[in-house]
């Protein structure tokens, strides 16, 4: 037996498991409202982890246990529900399907050894569901399909096992085949007929589900004349994909093929992500054991999704980049495990959960800590991947356990293979490697989407000011998926995030669990001003109170510089008409109003600014007048000249499937956006690069994905700033003056 222990409800204890092949790591996937905490919660009251499946709507599902769940009524964060099924212990987790969780999404698939797909038979595959399909195929990901919401008034499975044929079969109709019919009870007024059981296609059996618990008949002969095309469909896509190259021509000869035969070949076409089966499952009634179709899916992850051991060997460098050999399952190994999630506990504080690739995990000892942590921002808030630095750190980890849903059960160890909690890793972030502190090792983190859409945020009082920084810095430490930012430009604290319900979640937790109450602002681009032609300055600061009075006069000429040029400051003054001691003064005056602007309050920069003449005094001068009447001099002169408002300019690239290219290019030129060329980007999908001013791309992570229904992803890098045309530039001065 790989799990000791068959727990039920609150009261059990964790599961364990004493080696890799005992383990499955299952993920589900799908969009907001399929049906998987629903699923989580079916399958735990089947293999017995729970007395009583809870309902989202009440919020008492075990997966969904965050209050902001709860409110919600739907996932926002990855969790964990450990379950036995026939001595296997199957990790499920359960993932949020709204796309401003990604990231938790993509936590999940790296946690996981085979994803399971679930479709709703009364909404269908939405695009970001395709799409993750895809990853997982490129990455050679085993996996299945689960139809639910069956009971839905328009549902029907089998035309949703033919769309799931079209979709996910899009390559190899033959590999994505259902393993079951649907067996319906009488007819509901509504003209609704109720699924009840199931027919097996290999077995040729009966599995009704309408008493509460599954009970296994034979067939009459009208549901066994339903089976006969479908099965054999399933047998010569099996078939297909068996190792056995003459099992095809045995088949075709008109053998009957061995029952056990198919079923181990399936488990193998399965575990190799080769055949992807289609299934069916809906919750159990009030009071009843067992949910439609839910043992069959526990015994197709048990029988049929790989073990860790089947994943292949981990590549893996030293710290410092150097090779190391490649790490199979092994508990007696080398010690390799990584953050996959962190969290905070109000009792316990900051909380890991870590998937266990190589090695034993034990309580209390001292591992290595090495990633790379979150990357600094270059110009304009975008970040910069390559001087991404690499932190080191030894730390002793608290206790170990294993979570269902927010409960935490005490675990003394946890093996290769295997998912745990981990207590007391203060400094270690998501995607970080634990290793042997004499041995480290490092992981290549995985890819995680750039958060593109600000939110600027500001303190509500002076007490949520002396908190801020805390929460904030917490709050990124646990989301990878979400970015800080203290621009020096705008003077702005500004969190980027993936959409518009993961800002809502940011603010919510800020207030909720760190104490910080604070108010959103609106976003500011980071602007320049420049001069639009030559134009001279007058600066004349003279005045006399009794005492010591203040006198400096300073004549200055400025003209605009190519871009990048920033501000040059030349000193032709003949004759000491300023003292020099004071010309460093006229500098650091005309600097400092540089830095404020000269008419938008907006840093002006690509000007050569040259003084050329001025008077003192002998008593009244001094550094602090010669600084005043340099600002001055630089204000006068702007006023002469004109100032151009200078905006940036980011560079996009905007990948779609190739039906939306035409609508994404529409919206980029209404955006003044200049597309600059096209290519493909894998099979349906091009990629689309275009110069768009950055103010008309604040809200763009929002509107891609609705022009895209959900579909596109876009990078951005900072290009360069280029002049504002006149209109806008009206409009951004007419809004600084009303101080908006």
């Amino acid at each position: 037996m790989g799990a000791t222990s068959h727990h039920t409800g609150a009261a059990g204890r964790a599961l364990t498991a004493d080696r890799p092949s005992s383990v499955r790591n299952v993920v589900l996937v799908g969009h907001s409202g399929s049906g998987k905490t629903t699923l989580v919660e079916a399958l735990a009251l089947t293999a017995g982890a729970v007395n009583r499946a809870g309902r989202v709507e009440d919020g008492a599902t075990v997966s969904d246990y965050d209050e902001t769940e709860h409110r919600r009524q739907r996932s926002v964060q990855l969790s964990l529900v450990p379950v036995e099924w026939g001595g296997i212990k199957i990790n499920i987790l359960d993932t949020p399907g709204y796309a401003d969780f990604v990231g938790e999404l993509r936590a999940g698939l790296r946690a996981a050894d085979a994803a399971l797909f679930v479709v709703s038979a009364s909404d269908g595959i939405d695009g970001a569901t395709r799409m993750v399909w895809d990853e997982c195929e490129a990455v050679g990901m085993p996996r299945a399909i689960v139809v639910t919401h069956l009971e839905a008034a328009r549902a029907d499975y089998a035309q949703m096992a033919n769309v799931c044929g079209e979709i996910f079969g899009a390559d190899d109709p033959d590999a994505v085949i259902p393993l079951y019919l649907p067996l319906h009870g009488p007819a509901a007024p509504d003209g609704h007929a109720p699924v009840t059981g199931l027919l097996g296609l290999l077995s040729q059996r009966v599995y009704e589900y309408s008493s509460g618990e599954r009970v296994e008949r034979d067939p009459d002969p009208a549901e066994l004349a339903l089976i006969s095309g479908a099965r054999s469909r399933l047998i010569e896509g099996i078939i297909a994909e068996s190792e056995d190259e003459g099992l095809m021509d045995r088949y075709l000869g008109g053998e009957d093929i061995d029952l056990r035969t198919l079923v181990d070949d399936l488990e193998r076409a399965v575990a190799r992500g080769t055949f992807h089966p289609v299934l069916m499952a809906a919750p159990a009634a009030e009071g009843a054991r067992q949910g439609l179709g839910t043992v069959e899916l526990l015994e197709l992850v048990t029988g049929g999704f790989p073990t860790p051991l089947e994943r292949a060997a981990l590549t893996v460098t030293a710290p410092d980049g150097s090779p190391r050999p490649a790490l199979t399952c092994d508990p007696a190994g080398p010690l390799l495990a990584e953050v996959v999630k962190t969290s905070s506990d109000p009792y316990v504080g900051r909380v890991s959960l870590v998937r266990v690739f190589s090695g034993t995990l034990h309580p209390e000892e001292t591992v290595h800590v090495s990633g790379h942590g979150l990357a600094e921002r270059g110009e304009g808030g975008y970040e910069d991947r390559a001087d991404r630095a690499l932190r080191e750190t030894d730390e002793r980890i608290g206790a170990l356990s294993s979570p269902f849903g927010k409960q935490q059960r005490t675990l003394t160890r946890c093996i290769a293979g295997d998912l745990a909690c981990v207590a007391k890793l203060t400094r270690a972030e998501t995607g970080d490697t634990l290793s042997a502190k004499d041995s480290p090792l490092l992981m290549e983190p995985w890819a995680m989407p750039d958060p593109l859409l600000p939110l600027a945020i500001e303190a509500h009082s002076k007490a949520d000011e002396d908190k801020l920084s805390q929460g904030l810095s917490r709050l990124v430490a646990e989301d990878p998926t979400m970015r800080l930012e203290q621009n020096p430009h705008t003077h702005q604290v500004v969190l980027w995030c993936l959409g518009e319900a993961h800002q809502d979640l940011a603010l919510e937790r800020l207030r909720s669990r760190y104490g910080v109450q604070v108010d959103p602002v609106p976003h500011k681009v980071s602007l320049r001003e420049t001069f639009g032609a030559k134009a001279a300055g007058r600066g004349r600061h003279v005045k006399q109170s009794g005492g010591h009075g203040q006198f400096a006069i300073c004549e200055i000429e400025v003209e605009p510089l190519p871009p990048g040029s920033g501000i040059e400051f030349v000193d032709k003054v003949v004759g000491g008409a300023v003292p020099r001691q004071f010309i460093p003064s006229v500098e650091k005056g005309v600097r400092a109003q540089a830095a404020r602007g000269v008419v938008a309050g907006y840093p002006l920069v690509d000007v050569r600014i040259t003084l050329l003449d001025g008077k003192a005094h002998s008593v009244d001068s001094s550094d602090a007048a010669f600084q005043t009447a340099g600002a001055l001099a630089l204000r006068e002169a702007a006023a002469e000249a004109g100032i151009h408002l200078l905006e940036p300019v980011a560079e996009l690239a905007v990948v779609i499937p190739d039906e939306y290219v035409g609508p994404v290019m529409s919206d980029l030129a209404g955006r003044r956006g200049r597309v600059v060329g096209s290519e493909q980007a894998g099979a349906g999908r091009t990629r689309v690069r275009a110069e768009i001013p950055e103010i008309e791309i604040g809200r763009y992570a929002v509107e891609l994905r609705s022009v895209s229904h959900g579909t596109g992803r876009f990078a951005r890098s900072y290009a360069r700033h280029e002049p504002m045309p006149p209109q806008v530039a009206d409009k951004v001065r007419e809004q600084t003056e009303r101080g908006t």
